[in-house]
């Protein structure tokens, strides 16, 4: 695959996961400094990793989210908590990586990303998990 198709798959892959409307306000606030920064990630970041076929994109949204709940990287965690919904990942699910979380990266991060999650939830409209 060359560089030009690695983007398009990338760039198909990115839209799939974190829906049109989110890319398509990435791409409208391309400048002369970041466009080369989004053209890499959408080459590696989904070109390269995302398309790879040894793990379903449901389970990279949940290893992705458990990654930076330990980074604490707010920002992201909310973006890849919205798209986990359009990979088939639900609350329960979330639920118990946020529990892992609470042993691996701190009791912090997890109680921080608890209150997050239900605000991207809240937001989306998407049920509360039920008692």
């Amino acid at each position: 695959m060359d560089e030009k198709q690695r983007y398009e798959a990338g760039m198909q892959v990115r839209r799939a996961v974190l829906g049109d409307a989110h890319v398509d306000r990435s791409l409208e606030k391309l400048t002369p400094f970041n466009s080369e920064f989004q053209e890499m990630i959408t080459r590696h970041a989904w070109g390269d990793i995302w398309t790879r076929p040894g793990l379903p994109r449901h389970t990279r949204s949940l290893i992705t989210i458990a990654m930076l709940i330990g980074m604490n990287r707010e920002g992201e965690l909310t973006l890849h908590l919205r798209a986990a919904k359009n990979n088939g990942v639900s609350r329960e699910e979330i639920k118990e990586v946020i529990m892992q979380s609470a042993i691996y990266c701190g009791i912090p991060a997890a109680n921080a990303t608890f209150h997050l999650a239900e605000a991207v939830w809240d937001e989306l409209g998407v049920e509360s998990l039920q008692d």
